[in-house]
């Protein structure tokens, strides 16, 4: 019996004229049945040799601007991004079969977006960014738990601020592409394109 071929899983009239819409819509769905978080998104940068570099991190929050995390500005890739101010992401939504890729520009949140978040983590995660050097090399994890527990000391029931060297970045897009898979590997591909005046257009590619 010959295979039946694929059909379209995903049309141009589902997307819409605004990926940012498209994406929350997405998220939407893959928060209802994705095992894991579906805020995860593995977060590709460049050194300053030209060497790339990945890594998994966590989406905390988007809009219309772009795709927000925090890191220590020391640690390898507040390092590459501070010195390669470009950046592309890809969230992998397993459960829904999905992929959502962005590639763009990327920027420092305001201190006061970088302090509200701050103030959401819990107690031993902001410990954890004063008593972290981020990537740098450990002797022992005793010294890193020495050193948590001295912050610990330091800072008791009050307040803990945000350390200066620990910030956000947001990768302000250029580019968003929506993946949906269909039988075969004949899968649906539409990227969306920000022209000069900001305007988004799409466009259907091969698989």
């Amino acid at each position: 019996m010959a295979e039946t071929m694929s059909r379209p899983t995903l049309t141009r009239d589902e997307l819409g004229q605004d990926p940012i819409v498209a994406f929350e819509t997405w998220l939407k769905l893959a928060r209802e049945t994705e095992l894991n978080d579906p805020t995860a998104m593995s977060l590709a940068t460049v050194d300053s040799n030209g060497f790339p570099d990945i890594r998994v991190v966590l989406m905390k929050g988007f809009d219309e601007r772009g795709f927000v995390f925090y890191t220590n500005f020391e640690s390898a890739k507040g390092r590459e991004l501070l010195e390669n101010p470009v950046a592309a992401l890809c969230f992998h939504w397993k459960s829904q079969r999905r992929q959502v890729r962005v590639r763009g520009t990327v920027e420092v949140v305001s201190d006061a977006e970088a302090d509200e978040y701050y103030a959401t983590r819990p107690r031993a995660s902001r410990i954890g960014a004063w008593a972290s050097d981020q990537s740098q090399p450990l002797a022992d994890r005793a010294v890193f738990e020495q050193r948590i527990s001295e912050y610990e000391q330091q800072f008791g029931t009050g307040d803990i601020p945000r350390p200066p060297r620990w910030s956000g970045f947001r990768i302000v897009p250029v580019e968003i592409e929506f993946w949906q898979d269909c039988s075969f590997r004949l899968h649906d591909r539409f990227r969306f394109t920000r022209d000069a005046a900001g305007n988004w257009q799409a466009q259907r590619l091969y698989p």
